[in-house]
């Protein structure tokens, strides 16, 4: 699974770029520059990511559009959303995921907490133990 949301970038009359999310209506930035609209809205996401993580807000499943740009999160949101969504997907609790991992509750809870990044071998596990396999890649 791919973590990318779709989102808008508005030109503004004054320069400058307005960026925002369809899936996420309280995720606005901007940017004097494209590239610096891009850099904003991807640290604006994960903000949005990391709250709505904190707070069991729910959080739609990404889905890619072709008809706009996607903007993806940074890494460690990226890998917290990814073992939460996997998790529900799977229909297995935090519990369930703890007791696959030999591990306690909390350390279960963190994987899917941006703020206490997990180790590759940590994300390694989680995957196993949702019957998937964790993949790298630069892009």
């Amino acid at each position: 699974m791919k973590i990318a949301y779709p989102a808008s970038f508005e030109m503004q009359p004054d320069g400058g770029f307005t960026v925002t999310f369809p899936d996420f209506p309280e995720a606005i930035t901007e940017g004097d520059t494209l590239e610096q609209a891009r850099f904003n809205a991807a640290e604006c996401l994960s903000l949005v990511l990391d709250v709505r993580m904190e707070r069991g807000d729910p959080i739609p499943l990404p889905l890619l559009s072709e008809e706009r740009e996607c903007i993806e999160p940074d890494a460690v949101t990226q890998a917290a959303l990814l073992v939460h969504l996997t998790r529900e997907a799977e229909h297995k609790s935090l519990t369930d995921l703890a007791r696959a991992l030999g591990s306690s509750w909390p350390a279960a809870k963190r994987l899917e907490n941006p703020r206490h990044p997990p180790t590759i071998k940590q994300l390694e596990r989680a995957a196993a133990a949702l019957g998937k396999r964790l993949v790298l890649s630069f892009v």
